[in-house]
């Protein structure tokens, strides 16, 4: 129930920052409508990754993700189609871009409606005891000082260390390729042509990240220690030799429309498995559940910032480093071209090692996985079977006075080496005979401790 709401509270957000984005004509109301559209993306994103680590298993959670993303994918291929249409029209005496921000805010509001009628949290199931029978009510402050201490656990676990830290680095050739249209378009290609190649390449993502989570799922369940570890180490390697195809190897000319459609479609088909095939399947079982959401936010909060940073990279790289200069409005016809010519050979070459470098540090820091991943793995699920057990107790063991049996639960530090041991402290004993004469014994009080030697 928990993740619904924060869903729902997300797309009240998102509607109310596109509405003021379509009302707005001064930047800083757009910039403020645009802040808030992305926290209530921040919110509804990390809550919906977790929604479905919660309704899946180890065997099918990589094709779940894999359809999350090939869905949201077509949906922003479409949303730039459809805005592409309404931006030079007018409805009603309505600029076309300001109807597209409001139509995009009703179907946020649809969506929200669907997910409050429709959406089940697998933690609160119908049959389940009263989500006010588990939950205790905290201030804000004890929920703050709570999150800040998970997040702190998260930040703790190697593997989570691992991942971000190639989530960074496999972020940002992604990013860097918000310069290929220009590339495209500085060889020659027309814009309705750049346009059609770059939606290739974006439905060739959204097929390879389905097909990524469908054969991670494959591996993990052969190879469970490694499988969808090597899927991404070959998914970021091939990036590089297809990238210096694409860049330095066809010729700049726009002639050759189909083998840069070709190459495109190759490359985003082998370069887009590591989300659906390992990082977020591997998030879900190296966390306990309860923490999923908070590791799904905090690696897209590292990964964000730090990939933000690619673009201007690429564009300092293409200027000072690979002599990129703009064409002046003055030069006559063939000194344009001959300057766009260098200009293509300039970006292509900064664009190849924004993508080259970092993806081969995305493989390496990959084998890191191959020591840490079964051992968080195992220390989560022990974590989840101590908590899963305590739960069971604290409902069923009865008290002499008809109440339950007051369970306090020191968490456990299970990313450390130390071990932990489970310590049954006994108060008075109530002693019954069964149906055989045998005595039994009933506890008054359960106490998980931590033991370190």
């Amino acid at each position: 129930m928990r993740l619904v709401v924060v869903e729902g509270l997300g797309h009240r957000i998102q509607v109310r920052s596109l509405r003021l984005t379509s009302c707005g004509v001064a930047v800083p109301a757009v910039a403020i409508s645009r802040a808030l559209n992305g926290i209530g993306l921040a919110l509804v994103v990390p809550a919906i990754q977790s929604l479905i680590a919660d309704s899946t298993d180890d065997s099918t959670r990589g094709i779940a993700f894999g359809w999350l993303q090939l869905t949201g994918n077509i949906g922003s291929i479409l949303g730039n189609f459809f805005a592409l249409l309404l931006a030079s029209t007018s409805i009603m005496g309505i600029a076309g871009w300001r109807i597209a921000f409001h139509l995009v805010a009703i179907i946020s509001v649809a969506v929200g409606i669907f997910v409050r009628l429709f959406a089940v949290d697998p933690h609160f199931s119908s049959n389940a005891v009263s989500s006010n029978d588990l939950i205790s009510r905290k201030c804000v402050w004890a929920e703050v000082k709570d999150l800040i201490k998970e997040a702190k656990a998260v930040m703790r676990i190697p593997s989570f260390q691992i991942i971000v830290a190639q989530g960074v680095t496999g972020s940002f050739p992604w990013s860097a390729l918000s310069f290929a249209p220009m590339w495209l378009e500085i060889i020659g290609f027309s814009h309705k042509v750049t346009g059609l190649l770059m939606t290739l390449f974006s439905v060739a993502t959204s097929l390879g990240a389905l097909f990524g989570g469908k054969m991670g799922d494959f591996l993990a369940r052969h190879f469970p220690n490694s499988g969808r570890i090597v899927l991404s180490q070959i998914s970021s390697g091939s990036a590089i030799p297809l990238a210096a195809v694409l860049l330095l190897v066809l010729p700049d000319d726009p002639s050759t429309g189909l083998a840069h459609a070709i190459v495109l479609f190759i490359m985003g088909l082998s370069m887009s498995w590591n989300v659906s095939a390992t990082n977020s399947p591997i998030f879900a079982e190296i966390v306990p559940e309860r923490s999923r959401t908070s590791i799904y936010a905090l690696d897209r909060s590292f990964e964000s910032i730090l990939a933000s940073f690619a673009p201007p990279v690429v564009g300092i790289l293409a200027e000072h480093v690979y002599g990129y200069k703009p064409v002046s409005n003055g030069s006559g016809e063939g000194t344009a071209v001959e300057t766009d010519k260098e200009n293509a050979t300039s970006l292509a070459k900064a664009l190849y090692i924004a993508i080259a470098i970092p993806m081969s540090l995305c493989c390496s820091i990959y084998s890191f996985l191959y020591c840490t991943y079964p051992r968080d793995r195992e220390r989560a699920r022990m974590e989840s079977l101590i908590a899963s057990e305590l739960q069971h107790m604290e409902l069923e063991i009865p008290l002499r006075a008809g109440g339950y049996s007051q369970i306090q639960l020191s968490e456990p530090d299970l990313y450390k080496q130390e071990p932990f041991v489970l310590d049954m402290v006994f108060g008075e004993e109530n002693i019954e005979t069964d149906e055989n004469g045998e005595k039994k014994l009933l506890s008054d009080d359960v106490v998980l401790s931590d033991a370190r030697g």
